[in-house]
């Protein structure tokens, strides 16, 4: 359901949000403790630190932090940088137009429960719930696709 790119993003927020209070944490550690390609990491901090999520410290203390607390953050605001389609009102065949009961694609009725689901668990599910994970976060985690589990 989502792309690579953003279920990496995910894995890497959640192991920032599990170490909030903490120091921050080098994008190697990252890698190697979340199992994403050091490359891959690197391109997917800097998008989220353009986008104000994560902030990027150099130096002997250097590494990446969140910018503000995980239960403040709600999944969405990450995967809307890598997968603005998600988050928004896409068009499942892609065809570039928001997709509504008005301008409906031949997918649209099809996909629209399913979106709409997807929508709201990423709306209201924050980086706290899942770095905790809270039984009834993680149940829901698994039945919509289980989003964080490596490919």
């Amino acid at each position: 359901m989502l792309s690579t790119t953003s279920q990496y993003a995910l894995r890497a927020m959640t192991l920032l949000a599990s170490r909030y209070r903490s120091a921050a944490v080098l994008g190697r550690e990252i890698a190697r403790e979340t199992g994403i390609p050091a490359n891959y990491l690197a391109k997917i901090l800097v998008g989220l630190n353009k986008a104000g999520i994560v902030a990027a410290t150099r130096g002997t203390r250097g590494g990446y932090s969140l910018t503000v607390s995980p239960d403040s953050i709600t999944l969405d605001k990450i995967v809307a940088v890598f997968d603005r389609d998600i988050v928004n009102p896409c068009c499942l065949l892609g065809y570039g137009r928001p997709c509504s009961d008005e301008n409906a694609c031949t997918a649209h009725h099809a996909w629209k429960e399913t979106r709409e689901k997807l929508v709201h668990f990423l709306g209201s599910t924050t980086l706290h719930d899942i770095s905790q994970g809270r039984p009834g976060q993680r149940n829901q985690l698994l039945a919509s696709g289980a989003l964080l589990q490596p490919e």
